[in-house]
């Protein structure tokens, strides 16, 4: 399964814990922020799921 979101939605959404961009990191189903914290969201049938709480803080 792949992450399938249309480009305008991308261009809207924003990393809800710091308000970077998010990019869709198709291997792991998951959109990755590229902003400062680096979360990653998942995506469940082809709805992202953008809570902080469920959010995958990035491995350091």
């Amino acid at each position: 399964m792949t992450v399938k979101l249309d480009s305008w939605l991308l261009e809207i959404l924003a990393c809800p814990n710091c308000g970077g961009g998010l990019e869709p990191d198709e291997a792991a189903e998951e959109l990755v922020c590229t902003g400062t914290c680096g979360y990653a969201y998942a995506v469940r049938d082809g709805i992202p799921v953008l809570l902080v709480d469920e959010g995958r803080a990035p491995a350091r």
